[in-house]
């Protein structure tokens, strides 16, 4: 597995947009003030010319977002890139991304929802480390949570332990400046519905967004099953989220990914708290998941994903998930 090289100061952090780009003046102004709030922090910030625009949920055409982020990929001062935001329509920009440029140019990218597309691709296609981990608007409010702050540090390579937090945003709110934090409502509150508690899940992470894994499924893009296969002595500890997948559609799509051999050397499974979920034929989320993902340990309700706040993911690394009396916590190797 290679790692890029960690941030430092004064290294230039470049903001992209391969899915949507921001529209709305709330947008801007947390798009301002993120910049504003890293350049602080000592870095140089770079602005991709998509970032400021978004026609019918793209910040651009296929081929222009991928021009974008290999023009960023091709600048050696750039060490962490950063998805703007996410959307529905990243895939499109895959089929003009030459993933040769990031095997050649090793650097960090980060993003979670559609960014998916990316950090799942450049893991197990170039065997380089990403991060699933805040979209940059989210550096735009204006008082941190402890979750951006642990996303710095882990980026500049300090190595630390992510516990669980104490509240979780559920749903998603109008913020009237752009400025504001999340709002947090509810106790985070883990769950083991199989394993034994108390016993650490250790294996290489990889994961992301169930409704983006899904389209890259079976596709040219999906190299998967040889990726599980070259580490399959160390194992899977896949973590997982879902945006909009109902009951059946979440049974069906942990069907496919088993079957199509992902999920053959999985020591466990980690999931996020789900953003929309409908209960069809009254089946909750848990029998969802436990009823293909059998006699194999699996936690829902992480701090992963849509629901804020959420873990900074290194996929690739390797990873040791504890779980404890409703609370998680997540250790991270770089090797």
């Amino acid at each position: 597995m290679i790692y890029p090289e960690f941030l430092k100061q004064n290294d230039y952090i470049a903001i992209t947009a391969p899915s949507d780009g921001n529209r709305k003046e709330t947008d801007f102004n947390r798009l301002n003030n993120g910049i504003r709030n890293l350049k602080d922090m000592g870095f140089q910030v770079l602005e991709g010319a998509l970032i400021r625009s978004s026609i019918k949920g793209r910040s651009g055409d296929g081929k222009a977002r991928a021009e974008e982020l290999e023009a960023f990929i091709q600048k050696k001062d750039v060490k962490w890139i950063i998805g703007a935001k996410g959307g529905d329509f990243l895939m499109e920009m895959l089929s003009f991304f030459d993933f040769d440029s990031i095997s050649k140019h090793p650097v960090w990218y980060q993003g979670y929802s559609d960014n998916t597309g990316l950090t799942f691709t450049i893991t197990t296609l170039c065997d380089i480390a990403a991060v699933y981990g805040g979209n940059f608007n989210d550096f735009g409010m204006k008082d941190w949570h402890k979750s951006l702050r642990d996303n710095i540090k882990i980026i500049t390579g300090e190595r630390i332990v992510q516990n669980s937090y104490e509240l979780y945003e559920d749903g998603f709110y109008d913020q009237p400046t752009g400025l504001e934090g999340y709002v947090l409502t509810k106790p985070v509150a883990l769950k083991q519905v199989s394993g034994e508690e108390g016993v650490p899940l250790t294996g290489r992470l990889l994961g992301g967004c169930l409704d983006v894994l899904l389209n890259l499924c079976g596709t040219r893009f999906d190299q998967t099953a040889a990726f599980v296969e070259k580490y399959k002595e160390e194992g899977i500890l896949w973590y997982l989220e879902s945006f909009a997948l109902n009951s059946d559609s979440l049974m069906r799509g942990l069907w496919q990914l088993k079957e199509a051999g992902w999920f053959k050397y999985a020591k466990g499974f980690i999931f996020g708290r789900p953003a929309f979920y409908e209960e069809n034929y009254g089946i909750t989320y848990e029998e969802a998941v436990t009823s293909v993902l059998k006699d194999i340990p699996v936690i829902l309700e992480a701090d992963i994903g849509h629901k804020a706040p959420s873990f900074t993911v290194i996929n690739g690394s390797m990873g040791t998930f504890e779980y404890k009396e409703g609370k998680g916590k997540l250790i991270m190797e770089y090797r």
